[in-house]
């Protein structure tokens, strides 16, 4: 029996958008600067998906118990984080006092801090604007920024249903003189039929990951697949960087299934992979493949991640 309850979901009044074709229903927050859903500074606020269903199966919903718009990871679906190395895009070159950018957030305050904190919440001192086009089975959501120190970009993500399908388009124009080094991740909070994280749920590799780090006794690693020795309780989670992977984009996908009622899905990448996280906890499972999106003034990249839903077979138990 399992001794992690469900999560109560926030109930707000921001700002939603809902697409849907003949198999795929989603329902997504909008960024927002005073009433939005997420409205921390470490993910990008764009493509925040509320809900997910598919053939009667959730994938996507809240995973947390207690709600603020601007804690860091109060926030569902397969949402992103830009990167600059271990910190921000122009942390590391301004001043206490000075700004620096977070690619789908605006442009931040940088306190008198000894190093950048990426979990914290700070200041906002530009949020960029932000344009929303939709039709009946997409979303294309556009942030424009420019720091006025060099740093300006457009940046475009759009969902799209296709078939069993859920795909993010991606493209970063770099509009400004200085160059924008950085890496992307989604974090890819999946919350499969809203069940607890344990020995029903198996992520499944194209490659034989090997874990940095211990699993300390939670979950282990079999060929290609990592599995859960038990049910995980509110407060435990499983962290590691996972090694294994080759430098073909081949390699950027994995398989996630809750074998106890059969829901799936298929996620592949169209860019080789930088590294790769691995974080789960009692009401989420969290596979993080990072890629580099480093952009130079002009240029624009893109990048392309696809969500193929599909039914396993339930385990008998």
């Amino acid at each position: 029996m399992s001794t992690s309850a469900a999560p109560t979901d926030a109930v707000t009044n921001s700002p939603v958008a809902t697409i849907a074709n003949a198999q795929v229903r989603a329902t997504i927050y909008l960024p927002d600067a005073t009433a939005g859903f997420y409205r921390g500074t470490r993910f990008d606020w764009s493509g925040v998906v509320s809900s997910l269903t598919w053939n009667g199966h959730e994938y996507f919903g809240q995973w947390f118990a207690s709600y603020d718009p601007t804690t860091h990871d109060a926030i569902t679906g397969p949402v992103e984080e830009f990167l600059t190395g271990d910190a921000a895009l122009g942390y590391a070159e301004a001043a206490p006092g000075g700004t620096f950018v977070r690619i789908g957030v605006g442009v931040l305050r940088k306190p008198a801090e000894p190093a950048f904190q990426r979990f914290a919440t700070y200041a906002i001192v530009d949020p960029g604007a932000w344009t929303t086009r939709q039709g009946t089975d997409w979303i294309e959501f556009v942030h424009a920024l420019d720091d006025g120190a060099g740093y300006a970009y457009t940046y475009t993500k759009t969902l799209r249903l296709i078939g069993a399908s859920l795909v993010l388009e991606h493209a970063l124009t770099n509009r400004g003189r200085k160059p924008i080094a950085t890496r992307v991740y989604n974090h890819n909070f999946f919350t499969l039929d809203r069940r607890p994280t344990g020995p029903d749920v198996v992520v499944r590799f194209p490659f034989a990951p090997r874990a940095a780090r211990p699993l300390q006794n939670l979950a282990e690693i079999h060929g290609r697949e990592l599995i859960y020795r038990r049910e995980l309780q509110a407060g435990e989670t499983v962290f590691t960087e996972l090694a294994g992977f080759g430098p073909a984009a081949a390699d950027y996908g994995f398989e996630l299934e809750q074998r106890a009622t059969g829901a799936g899905v298929r996620v592949t990448g169209d860019r080789p992979l930088s590294s790769l996280i691995f974080w789960s906890a009692s009401r989420t499972v969290c596979p993080e493949p990072y890629i580099d999106a480093s952009v130079e003034p002009g240029r624009t990249t893109s990048w392309r991640i696809t969500y193929a839903f599909y039914e396993a077979t339930p385990a008998v138990r």
